[in-house]
């Protein structure tokens, strides 16, 4: 498959290795996955990735995952997006992003392929 034809996923996780990992085991299963460490630059990705789900963590230094998500919506409004968190804190965040709008759901870390 080649990488036009293959679903496009965008990993945000601040721990490298989790988005190194989920996006091999992405690949593997026949998406085109690209990581990101931080929300400003799963932000820059998603503007040249034009992905069509993002997978990202909430709570990471400087822009958190609701705040990337909801920006990415703006330019890429059929962007599905999953959330994931090891942190209950994130309940606040969730709760701000709907204020803003959207509504994002989350899945708990750690996850299972």
């Amino acid at each position: 498959m080649s990488r036009e034809t293959r679903p496009r996923v965008l990993v945000v996780d601040d721990e490298p290795i989790i988005a190194d990992t989920l996006a091999v085991i992405l690949w593997r299963h026949g998406y085109y996955a690209v990581a990101a460490y931080t929300g400003e630059s799963g932000l820059q990705q998603a503007r040249t990735l034009k992905p069509d789900v993002v997978i990202s963590d909430v709570l990471m230094p400087g822009m958190n995952g609701t705040e990337m998500a909801i920006q990415i919506r703006q330019f890429l409004p059929s962007c599905a997006v999953l959330l994931f968190s090891g942190q209950a804190a994130t309940a606040d965040l969730l709760e701000e992003a709907r204020r803003k709008g959207p509504t994002f759901e989350i899945i708990a870390k750690p996850l299972y392929p």
